[in-house]
């Protein structure tokens, strides 16, 4: 499990070597992994025969009918699955020697080989206030290779602008699928980035959030004067811990309205301290892609 640690994977040159060694760790990790069946749909149910594995009954509709039937699942090897990482200069700040976008690349990564290896396409769009790089969807290594290539080769930099991002790629996507945004959801406004995630949820599409932060900006463990300076746009302000109670209540009710916003539209929403392994949010992207 030790490649999970986020310090540990900047040690290792290539990209798709550090998201084997997280994938197959977090595998070894959960044994037998309760998790199958992340690309099965279901189909029907059919009477149970003997034979049929109990895990299949479904038991609502046998409290219902009184009668035992199966569920059944077809393989469905053709998901669309869409990874949108933001590069902005906000996603460049780190406090524990991984910035936020290092660690969101490194997820990035993770999922793709992940999502690749069960034979799913994935798209890959890295953004700022534009669209730095766009990849269609793909499901081959080669495919896989240049997904890596992107991440290894991607700078920070620019100003943040998800609402607007989000609105050209949802036009832009004409097949329902899977919507994964990684970020730090430091944009000038969280309505209307909560709104352009919502045009693609009423498009039909499963949409993950995975919300990055820094542990100094969760924190705030400042303690003596200070100069903060703005990433995008280089505004400073000076100031000392007098601060951080009124910046934690800010930061958490900003922070918990993401949170409220997004799971009232069954949007899946998970919080990551950039100093914890990557094994929360991986976890959290398969408990999501469960079939119950």
């Amino acid at each position: 499990m030790k490649y999970l640690d986020p310090k540990i994977l900047s040690k290792i040159e290539s990209m798709e070597l550090r998201a084997r060694l997280v994938v197959e760790g977090l595998m070894v990790g959960l044994h037998k992994s309760p998790y199958h069946g992340f690309s099965l749909e279901f189909t029907e149910h059919r009477p149970y025969m003997p034979g049929d594995a109990p895990k299949r009954i479904d038991w609502k509709v046998y409290a219902r009918r009184q009668r035992l039937y199966t569920k059944q699942f077809e393989e469905e090897t053709n998901l669309s699955a869409y990874i949108i990482l933001d590069a902005s200069n906000s996603m460049s700040y780190t406090s524990n020697g991984i910035s936020k976008f290092e660690y969101g690349a490194y997820l990035a990564a993770s999922l793709s080989y992940l999502l690749i290896n069960q034979k799913d396409a994935v798209s890959l769009t890295t953004f700022n206030s534009s669209i730095e790089h766009f990849l269609s969807p793909g499901s081959t290594k080669a495919h896989l290779g240049h997904i890596m290539n992107v991440l290894e080769t991607q700078n920070t930099g620019g100003e943040t602008d998800i609402a607007s991002i989000l609105l050209k790629l949802a036009a832009r996507i004409k097949r329902r699928g899977l919507v994964i945004l990684i970020s730090d959801l430091l944009d000038k406004s969280p309505e209307a980035t909560i709104h352009s995630l919502k045009v693609f949820k009423g498009k039909k599409n499963e949409v993950i959030v995975f919300h990055i932060m820094d542990s100094a900006e969760i924190l705030f463990p400042f303690k003596d004067g200070f100069i903060f300076r703005d990433l995008e746009k280089n505004d400073e302000i000076k100031t000392g811990p007098e601060i951080r109670d009124s910046y934690l209540n800010e930061f958490n009710r900003w922070r918990g309205r993401y949170k409220t916003d997004l799971r009232s539209k069954e949007i899946d929403y998970t919080f990551i301290n950039t100093s914890h392994p990557l094994e929360n949010a991986l976890l959290f992207y398969l408990a999501a892609r469960k079939v119950v």
